[in-house]
């Protein structure tokens, strides 16, 4: 997986900041970060992140040009869940949980905030690399409902303590978190990135998890000879988190 310094394209104002290999590209707020991502991911290239200036959302999708076949090079979802939470965690309060429900929506504290999801070519064979990838975060950062609060599976940021955290700074922390995952999968193989994001799950007693190579989750329960595999391809047509109408997580 890899991120490519991008040709010279429209720039983002100067209150978002991102490393080096990014190009920040803002939406006004009725834009639609992964639709545009995935509309000018074959011109603008690896390295290009939408983000919608929206206050209730911090809503931002990312172009990578993955360096393997369409099968494996999914897994890039595990890298920016990993680094989409860790950039939670780094903005939370003391003992806030901060967890995933695979493989694609986030929690804090129990309540649903939101998550990621994952596009590529309409085209691409499985055992081709693609030519490209665009993963996509959102995450409710203020509650639109009349009486936030009534319904505890679901929350914003604002409730759980997170008063201070603006999207453009969960977005530059985000972009952050993805550069040190790339790091470790290309250092130490996608098992670092396996690792990093299998602790994000809740936790069960009597229970291991593992990735497999296309990203399918194994399931072993003590009790049990075999593992359970829960298919990540069919999830990722239809995200657990994201309700369609409210362009966001579900309320």
């Amino acid at each position: 997986m890899a991120i490519e310094t991008p040709r010279a394209r429209m720039r983002n104002p100067a209150d978002i900041r991102l490393p080096p290999p990014f190009t920040p590209v803002r939406l006004r707020e009725l834009g639609d970060a992964f639709e545009h991502a995935v509309a000018v991911a074959a011109e603008q290239g690896a390295g290009t992140l939408v983000h919608v200036g929206r206050f209730d959302l911090a809503e931002f999708a990312l172009v990578l040009e993955p360096e393997e076949p369409l099968a494996t090079a999914r897994r890039a979802l595990y890298a920016g869940m990993t680094a989409l939470t860790d950039a939670l965690i780094a903005h939370a309060q003391p003992e806030t949980a901060v967890t995933i429900d695979w493989p694609d929506a986030i929690k804090v504290n129990g309540g649903l905030v939101g998550g990621g999801r994952l596009a590529w070519p309409d085209n691409a064979e499985e055992n081709e690399v693609p030519a490209g990838l665009v993963f996509g975060g959102t995450i409710r950062t203020v509650s639109m409902l009349e009486e936030p609060g009534l319904n505890p599976l679901v929350t914003a940021l604002e409730e759980e303590g997170f008063s201070d955290v603006m999207s453009g700074q969960l977005v530059e922390s985000f972009a952050r978190n993805f550069m040190v995952a790339l790091d470790a999968w290309h250092e130490s193989g996608f098992a670092a990135v396996a690792k990093s994001y299998l602790e994000r799950l809740p936790r069960e007693r009597g229970l291991s998890r593992a990735l497999d190579d296309n990203g399918d989750l194994l399931v072993r329960r003590m009790d049990t000879a075999g593992a359970e595999r829960l298919q990540l391809l069919p999830r990722l047509a239809q995200p657990s988190w994201y309700d369609p109408a409210a362009r966001g997580p579900r309320s």
